[in-house]
């Protein structure tokens, strides 16, 4: 299970009502893997499909399939603001590597 912030779930709920996608929730998947573990996808999602797990959120519902869970459990999606932009993160305390051996940067 995936834990959504309570800042977070205000911007989403937000983004969809911009968007104009009232009825709508946001799928997360798996978006490949980099040095510092699981790298993650965000996109709007109308309903549940076949095989997807829905988790319901205050306003909405969050959307993801088995192999997304496996990685995604005990993650924290979060919204936070840097002096190099504001947006949604997933925080993965499971991840492993190290920031920087890559050259990348660290969420």
């Amino acid at each position: 299970m995936v834990t959504v912030t309570d800042e977070a779930s205000k911007y989403i709920v937000d983004l969809i009502a911009k968007n104009n996608k009232s009825g709508f929730g946001i799928r997360i998947y798996l978006a490949g893997m980099g040095c510092s573990g699981a790298q993650f996808g965000m996109s709007f999602q109308k309903d549940v499909k076949e095989g997807d797990i829905e988790q319901k959120v205050d306003g909405f519902s969050v959307y993801y399939d088995e192999e997304t869970k496996e990685v995604l459990d005990a993650c924290t999606v979060d919204f936070v603001e840097t002096p190099y932009g504001s947006g949604l993160v997933v925080n993965n305390p499971n991840a492993s590597g190290s920031c920087g051996s890559c050259g990348g940067g660290c969420h």
